[in-house]
């Protein structure tokens, strides 16, 4: 009863205050560039969601929002640029979607007091919110994905890798690095052999690796790519007729572009994921009649349900339902970014609260806490099936290995917060 009556007495302070300005979500997108074809349906779903909110709900908590999109080309010098351009205009929250401009602005936002979401990539023991005040990573990391892709080989070969053979092609970055170490720690727990095969960006010749895994023949191939890299290397695979049912790929390695190119012999390839794939959600319904159909979408509205527009569209869900808990938290409604890094602190995702809002079973229930800003890190398995163009989630959202995780998580943010003499900003 003393909970109703706060929810009552927050919406009453709302009602009853002044016409706000609006809620201001910068989007550092990619249009251009060799990474386009990825960052253009994530950038339309998280534009368009924030539309529908606009033109459906009146906004949030009956503010209306607005997005800032910048233009980086997945480059990092103008990533920094995006942001040193729109954080004074009342920015929330960034989602840069991109590993190396992520851990150049981790010291920018802590200073400035703007939370950042890197869901699902970024720097892994940003997971510890002990150190990392203002980075938030959850569903969950790319740490959970090489778990999660353990794990799911584990399944498959009756609890025992012993002796099986494993290939980790990756992007030669930041980002294809982070798997790394967590596949090295898990090499000693299972006993597995890894080989590991770096490609150069952009991505478009791996005829080598490809030779050398046609002649170690690994029982699996793991990869870390984006961009054209993933196009590439499924046609590379299926060149040297490498089992597509034994190629899986991080999340950011599996959606529709990446295989339609490969036509028929992509068929069986998998890839990780976080949240679920389609458009069997009423979610889509109101998105065709509020945005695309009313002519207000970000693109020409044919990325519906996609995987990339999902993921998009999902991150953007994530932080309106900070915004909520903040609005909660503080009892108004024209929320600041300390206050959205408080609510995205505090955030609670149910399946009866994704099923309000037109996605159940999109993704699994979490909570976030000050010392784990990563969130359980479930990672589930999706397949590709040619004939249909159709992704399937073929697992379910399952636990990885956090034992090991955990351990690499306090390490790595160990080290940070010595070397930048931070405490625990938990205490």
């Amino acid at each position: 009863m003393k909970m109703k009556l706060a929810t009552m007495a927050v919406t009453a302070v709302m009602a009853a205050a002044p016409a706000m300005a609006d809620l201001v979500f910068p989007s550092l997108s990619y249009r251009t560039g060799p990474y386009a074809a990825g960052g253009i349906p994530f950038a339309d779903g998280y534009a368009d969601y924030f539309t529908l909110l606009n033109e459906r709900d009146g906004g949030i908590g009956g503010v209306p929002t607005r997005l800032l999109e910048c233009e980086t080309g997945y480059n990092t010098e103008k990533g920094v640029e995006c942001y040193e351009s729109t954080k004074g205009e009342g920015a929330l929250v960034y989602q840069p979607l991109s590993t190396g401009i992520t851990y150049q602005l981790i010291p920018k936002t802590t200073a400035d007091n703007i939370p950042m979401h890197t869901m699902g990539y970024g720097r892994t023991s940003a997971a510890n919110g002990e150190v990392f005040s203002h980075t938030f990573n959850y569903p969950g990391t790319y740490w959970n994905g090489a778990s999660g892709a353990i794990n799911y080989l584990l399944a498959e070969n009756d609890g025992d890798l012993n002796g099986h053979k494993i290939a980790l092609v990756y992007h030669n970055s930041a980002y294809g690095k982070e798997p790394i170490r967590t596949l090295e720690e898990l090499q000693k727990k299972h006993g597995f052999e890894l080989s590991l095969l770096p490609v150069d960006h952009p991505g478009q010749e791996q005829k080598s690796q490809w030779l050398q895994i046609r002649r170690e023949k690994p029982d699996t191939v793991l990869m870390w790519g984006w961009g054209v890299m993933n196009q590439v290397a499924i046609q590379e695979a299926a060149n040297i007729r490498f089992p597509m049912e034994n190629f899986i790929g991080i999340w950011w390695s599996g959606a529709e572009h990446d295989v339609l190119s490969a036509g028929d012999k992509a068929n069986g390839y998998k890839a990780l994921t976080f949240h679920n794939v389609g458009r069997d959600f009423p979610i889509f319904a109101d998105i065709q009649k509020h945005v695309v159909d009313a002519g207000k979408a970000a693109g020409a509205g044919d990325q519906i349900g996609n995987v990339l527009y999902n993921r998009g569209m999902y991150a953007a869900m994530l932080a309106a339902e900070a915004v909520k808990t903040a609005q909660e938290i503080h009892g108004v409604a024209d929320i600041n970014a300390g206050q959205m890094r408080d609510g995205m602190e505090a955030l609670s995702i149910t399946e009866d609260k994704m099923a309000s809002l037109g996605m159940p079973n999109f993704g699994p229930s979490f909570d976030v806490s000050c010392e784990n800003h990563g969130g359980p890190g479930l990672v589930g398995v999706t397949q590709w099936d040619a004939a249909s163009q159709t992704w399937s989630l073929i697992s379910d959202f399952a636990e990885t290995d956090m034992e090991v995780i955990g351990a690499l998580i306090a390490e790595d943010s160990g080290a940070y917060a010595a070397e930048n003499n931070i405490e625990n900003a938990c205490n």
